[in-house]
């Protein structure tokens, strides 16, 4: 199956396809502190689910005593009791 050059030129140079396809990056630390990086703005916040617009579709968190403690250009960071994550495309 051929590549397309976007594939040959991210593969051949090495970088992050998260940085380069502007993809989100979802980082959870323990059940406590979610970060999502390269989003695309909040949907929805309540403090038992939140969802988060990016490039694959919208990023679904599920918990309790949810609260967003910072929100800038590329980076949501999370905190409280965390029960799930998923994309929901």
């Amino acid at each position: 199956m051929k590549q397309s050059l976007k594939d040959e030129l991210i593969n051949a140079i090495d970088f992050p396809k998260d940085a380069l396809l502007n993809l989100p990056k979802i980082t959870l630390i323990g059940k406590n502190h979610l970060t999502v990086e390269n989003h695309r703005g909040i949907v929805e916040y309540l403090p038992e689910r939140v969802r988060i617009n990016s490039t694959v579709g919208i990023i679904r968190v599920i918990g309790e005593n949810m609260v967003i403690n910072s929100i800038m250009t590329e980076v949501i960071t999370i905190t409280g009791e965390i029960k799930s994550v998923e994309i929901v495309v």
